[in-house]
């Protein structure tokens, strides 16, 4: 374990992911923003700060809560579903999109609303007391707090448990390997298929996401799914869903799933409608039409678009209905009864023993309480 993952919680914890510039300013190293902060100064994201001669992460140890929810709320469908997973995040973001679904936790310049201090330690063994087979870094990106989301990965792991990044994947070339390197699974967030929606909505660019995309799928074994939130008027055409479809299908794999989720209007986009359902289903036809196998609908009700289907005969293989799973039809193997195909995707003995899975609650959970309710 790295050595400061002993850190008490609250204090001046180092940053990694920097250096030094001729012109006595620090370059942050861990996005592609690379952003150059005189003394005193902190990062886009808000939580790294350059203090004095340090760099520091100022939200180590300190969550905005946790909770306990089903591992297809992440939403990861093929990664031992039905499985419950402890869910948590801290403050900041190292993107600005104008549509953001949790930005009272992204875009907090008060820390004081991080009012759960745990460690690295504290947080496996809640997860593991709880009965969870994984732990979850989510509500807002796990990129800015790294060094948190490894240690608290390298003690989860020492638990056997499993760990996922629900991510923007902006994140540098650098940085990249030292924490996907603790992570079994991954959902990113493909937020666009255009640098201009990219530009305009996030403040970001495309290309990046696309890198560590094509690098997550080429170079690691992390389970990977993508999700898109589809905006009325903003990246909803055919002609851009087609083409992200394309990509995705061409660059990563027929068998990626892929996750198209419905927008609400939120934030800085409160005049935007919802997106229809009807858009979500067309979005999800093209995207199979382009060859993806395994494409989805979200925060809808739309049993068809939770519904994970064979690959090879089409059997309706796991049937959901929101988070709840009605059906299970794998055998052991992870693959179908009728015609012997592989799901892709992570199973063994979780989705083995789906007879009783964790359903759609939503638990939140104090760190140091010890039975459930």
């Amino acid at each position: 374990m790295n050595a400061n993952a002993g850190a008490s919680i609250g204090a001046r914890y180092p940053a990694r992911y920097w250096h030094r510039l001729d012109d006595g300013r620090y370059q942050c190293d861990l996005c592609p923003r690379l952003c150059k902060l005189h003394p005193d100064q902190r990062g886009a994201c808000f939580v790294r700060m350059r203090a004095g001669d340090e760099m520091l992460l100022t939200t180590y140890g300190r969550s905005s809560g946790f909770c306990i929810d089903p591992i297809e709320k992440k939403p990861l469908n093929h990664f031992f579903p039905g499985s419950s997973v402890l869910s948590f995040g801290t403050a900041g973001c190292n993107l600005a999109c104008k549509f953001c679904q949790n930005w009272d936790i992204s875009k907090s310049r008060d820390l004081d609303t991080l009012m759960d201090a745990a460690s690295a330690d504290e947080i496996a063994a809640t997860a593991q007391r709880w009965g969870c087979h994984s732990v979850a870094f989510t509500y807002n990106d796990p990129v800015i707090f790294a060094e948190y989301a490894i240690d608290v990965a390298e003690a989860c792991h020492a638990r056997g448990l499993k760990t996922v990044a629900v991510t923007a994947g902006y994140i540098s070339e650098c940085a990249r390997q030292d924490f996907f390197s603790h992570m079994d699974a991954a959902n990113v967030d493909l937020k666009g298929f255009s640098d201009d929606f990219y530009v305009k909505l996030c403040g970001a660019h495309l290309q990046p996401v696309l890198d560590t995309l094509t690098w997550l799928k080429r170079e690691t074994t992390v389970w990977l799914e993508l999700t898109t939130l589809l905006i009325t008027g903003c990246n909803d055409t055919d002609d851009e869903i087609r083409k992200l479809s394309h990509w995705v299908c061409s660059t990563l794999g027929a068998d990626v799933p892929l996750h198209f989720s419905a927008f609400h209007p939120d934030f800085k986009m409160a005049d935007v409608p919802a997106t229809p359902l009807d858009t979500l289903r067309r979005a999800r036809r093209i995207a199979r039409d382009t060859g993806l196998q395994h494409v989805y609908t979200g925060n809808v009700h739309d049993s068809d678009g939770d519904t994970s289907y064979c690959a090879g005969c089409g059997e309706a293989l796991i049937v959901r209905d929101w988070y709840e799973i009605r059906s299970y039809r794998l055998d052991t193997a992870g693959c179908c009864p009728r015609c012997g195909t592989a799901l892709a995707g992570r199973y063994g003995a979780v989705g083995a023993a789906i007879g009783k899975p964790f359903g759609a609650r939503r638990i939140p959970v104090a760190l140091h309480r010890t039975q459930r309710t």
